[in-house]
């Protein structure tokens, strides 16, 4: 059955994917913000009561009978101890005495919307896990680990400084290096991959709203606005990388560690997708 369901999807998928790859196709210079535009109108037109918004609450928004699950577990949610946690490792100095608050832009609060950035020194995109960690670096601290840990507590409290403030990600377009960054990241959106030829559009953009076994599978659109989150599945705090990674796996592809050049490209384009969506994380997903 699953096989069939998969097929179904997969035939009724491909030219569809065509066609709207060619509709957000780059030109030769690229130019975010019609892809941006071209995004967000596809889902207005998908999901025509929703508004930009709703996209916080990913499946949530267009699944009626979850988001009452949803919303039960919210008045008590379990990522509630990841805050607390995570503000408590933020507020704890490193072995010389300082803080992340002294290595961080604004001292570290409400900057979570802000990210990812584009470092024009480093020539290369700057998520916020990775900033906590070359904070940590330049106070020669040890590296966290990026999928799970004390990393999803800092990520945590310093998602909730930025609640209800809208994902406001930047695109440089006098830095070419920038916009190859956005490129690679939006090639890797589309790009199908893996044995069962999957693409993170074929299932999140052609298919968003449709079935697949018991679970209806969610718009791109707002997908980075709510972690870290608290998975059902897992049973504890994640990051979005590890979700990107186990994502790799369904589809049988080859994986790619958490915080690669890869991964953090497909956050800056999925991100700036959802410029103007509020930042609600952490939260808790199935």
């Amino acid at each position: 059955m699953a096989s069939r369901i998969r097929k179904n999807i997969l035939s009724s998928s491909l030219l569809l994917l065509g066609s709207f790859i060619g509709v957000l196709a780059l030109p030769s210079h690229a130019d975010p913000l019609q892809d941006q535009q071209k995004f967000q109108r596809h889902y207005q037109q998908l999901f025509p009561k929703l508004k930009l918004p709703d996209y916080a609450d990913g499946v949530y928004a267009i699944d009626p009978i979850a988001r009452q699950s949803w919303l039960a577990i919210e008045e008590f949610p379990p990522y509630d101890e990841a805050i607390e946690q995570g503000e408590a490792l933020f507020n704890t100095p490193f072995k010389n005495g300082r803080r992340y608050a002294d290595c961080l832009p604004s001292k570290g609060i409400a900057i979570a919307h802000e990210y990812p950035r584009w470092d024009r020194d480093k020539g290369e995109v700057i998520t916020l896990a990775r900033a906590i960690n070359d904070c940590r670096a330049e106070n020669r601290e040890s590296p966290l680990p990026y999928e799970k840990g004390d990393i999803t507590k800092l990520l945590a409290f310093m998602a909730f400084t930025s609640r209800g403030k809208p994902i406001a990600i930047t695109i440089p377009a006098d830095d070419p290096r920038a916009l190859t960054a956005y490129q690679q990241g939006k090639d890797f959106y589309y790009q199908r991959r893996g044995q069962l030829n999957f693409a993170c559009a074929t299932c999140h953009v052609q298919n968003a709203g449709k079935q697949l076994r018991s679970e209806i599978l969610s718009p791109s659109l707002g997908h980075t606005s709510h972690w870290p989150v608290y998975r059902l599945k897992w049973g504890e705090m994640g990051t979005l990388h590890r979700r990107f990674r186990e994502c790799l796996e369904q589809i049988k592809a080859q994986p790619i560690p958490a915080q690669s050049p890869e991964f953090r490209n497909l956050e800056y384009f999925l991100s700036f997708m959802g410029n103007g969506i509020p930042t609600n994380g952490p939260s808790t997903r199935k």
